[in-house]
């Protein structure tokens, strides 16, 4: 008789405990599908919303998207802790030993991803930019948390951590739009009268070369043991400098020619 209550006590007890617990575990795995769907939708509005503003950078606007995603998922993962039962309060001194012990394991990693935030926070560079930075130059593509990938001349993906994107010297050559293009020429004493007047000619009227913040001109910057060493200088808009550059040495080609040409007429 006593058995028999027994059991029935512990039948009935198990019943209410799976009625109660069952219930949670179902109102848990709602909860974490809506999450995900509540997640999901926050990270298209947000990045909808960014991408339209004209001034938010597109990496930015990856970023907090992305940001707005994972914050849901966190809120929602305590959501089932309370749910299930569990109080969030009891895991912080286990959540502080376990970072710890990760901070320690995964230096490296975090401290390129406090310089990718850093990065991402003051935009040194965007996305299109031509940039110089650790011993590499190429067209930026991306910008994530961890890494910064840019385009080499050729074509080819490099991946930078950012800790030493931060910690470099960045030669951004796109931040403005105009830029200054140089060329450097040593020549024969004789030579160089001929040289600045054809140079001058070809610089005043090239299409693309500007005539401001100063006008283009050929000038003496060193006197060498081989001979004389001219600039040659022209502001230009960023997105012409390379054509302009290009033109600058194939007149010079040119003009070399035509100069031996003429000493092998003479002789």
């Amino acid at each position: 008789m006593n058995w028999n209550f027994n059991v029935d006590h512990l039948a009935s007890t198990l019943a209410s405990l799976f009625v109660v617990y069952g219930i949670n575990v179902l109102g848990a795995i709602v909860i974490a599908f809506a999450g995900r769907w509540v997640a999901i939708l926050t990270d298209r509005l947000l990045k909808r919303a960014l991408m339209q503003s004209t001034h938010a950078d597109p990496t930015v606007g990856a970023f907090l998207s992305s940001l707005g995603y994972y914050t849901v998922l966190v809120l929602t993962f305590l959501l089932i802790l309370q749910v299930i039962g569990i109080q969030a309060t009891s895991l912080v001194a286990v959540a502080g030993a376990a970072s710890l012990a990760v901070g320690l394991a995964l230096q490296g990693t975090l401290t390129h991803m406090a310089a990718g935030v850093m990065l991402l926070l003051f935009r040194p560079f965007h996305l299109g930019d031509s940039i110089q930075v650790g011993g590499k130059s190429g067209v930026v593509r991306g910008l994530n948390i961890f890494m910064t990938e840019i385009a080499a001349g050729d074509n080819v993906q490099i991946l930078i951590p950012n800790g030493q994107v931060w910690g470099q010297a960045i030669t951004n050559e796109s931040a403005y739009d105009t830029r200054r293009v140089t060329l450097v020429v040593q020549l024969a004493p004789n030579e160089v009268d001929e040289f600045v007047q054809s140079y001058q000619a070809f610089v005043d009227k090239h299409p693309k070369i500007l005539r401001k913040p100063d006008p283009p001109g050929v000038s003496i910057s060193n006197v060498v043991e081989k001979g004389i060493e001219l600039s040659v200088q022209a502001w230009a808009k960023t997105s012409d400098a390379g054509v302009i550059k290009s033109d600058l040495i194939e007149h010079l080609i040119g003009h070399i020619v035509k100069h031996e040409t003429a000493e092998e007429a003479k002789s």
